[in-house]
């Protein structure tokens, strides 16, 4: 038996339309899945430029997530559910954070949309006795200058992580989550697109190197697996080293 053999499931990756979402959501096809990926364009077509995303062979809904009505509205559409994976985000630069309309709008897409949608999911993963993989950062174990609400709203979903876990145990569902490191995304370009940044992250990485999508797919096929079924509450730092 294959432990990480997930045909036959039906997977949801949200925020799985580019960057780390959409590595994770391919990892999971390429293991028998069926995968259906939230965006927030109107259609797969409308990622055909955008570097880091690939959209084939999965299924697309555009749904915003900052939006709690229609999580609730295309959750309606699921007939089963065994893996989520709670992979949204977003940042905003230029200490747009600092004012109050911008930290709730990366509040909002960072911590209050999982809930949301695990709650939402819920009936369906007990049923299938499923998983939750949230995708939150290391910024939720540090100070992130410059990003208030990114930092709070990633700490936020460590918390909410471990809660989860320990609410659902009982009904056969594990909450556990990746933390991630610095990968090169559209949200990390104001670092990895900037040479004088970027050598200076890497100094910072043991590892010596950024993070990839693939990286970030490993910790979450595990975390979906059988291979740990004894492990909930957990958050897995997939960093390099950087928080070292």
């Amino acid at each position: 038996m294959n432990d990480l053999d997930f045909t036959g499931k039906a997977v949801l990756v949200v925020g799985g339309s580019s960057g780390i979402g959409n590595g994770i959501a391919h990892a999971f096809r390429r293991r028998g899945a069926e995968v259906t990926v939230w965006g927030t364009r109107a259609g797969p077509e409308a990622y055909a430029d955008e570097e880091g995303s690939d959209l084939s062979g999965l299924a697309y809904a555009r749904v915003d997530v900052a939006d709690l009505e229609a999580i609730a509205a295309a959750a309606e559409a699921f007939e089963r559910l065994d893996v989520l994976v709670l992979a949204q985000g977003t940042v905003i630069y230029r200490r747009g954070e600092f004012e109050m309309d911008g930290f709730r709008r990366v509040v909002a897409v960072n911590l209050d949309s999982l809930m949301a949608c695990a709650t939402a999911f819920f009936p369906l993963l007990k049923g299938a006795q499923g998983a939750i993989v949230t995708i939150s950062s290391t910024a939720a174990f540090e100070a992130t200058r410059g990003n208030p609400a990114y930092a709070a709203s990633k700490a936020g979903a460590v918390a909410l992580t471990r809660t989860l876990a320990q609410a659902w145990a009982a009904d056969g569902v594990r909450v556990n989550g990746v933390a991630p490191g610095l990968v090169a995304t559209k949200l990390t370009r104001v670092t990895t697109e900037h040479p004088d940044r970027l050598r200076g992250a890497l100094a910072r990485i043991p590892m010596h190197r950024l993070g990839t999508p693939q990286d970030m797919a490993g910790a979450a096929l595990f975390l979906a697996s059988p291979l740990s079924a004894y492990v909930t509450g957990q958050t897995l730092i997939v960093d390099g080293g950087l928080t070292l």
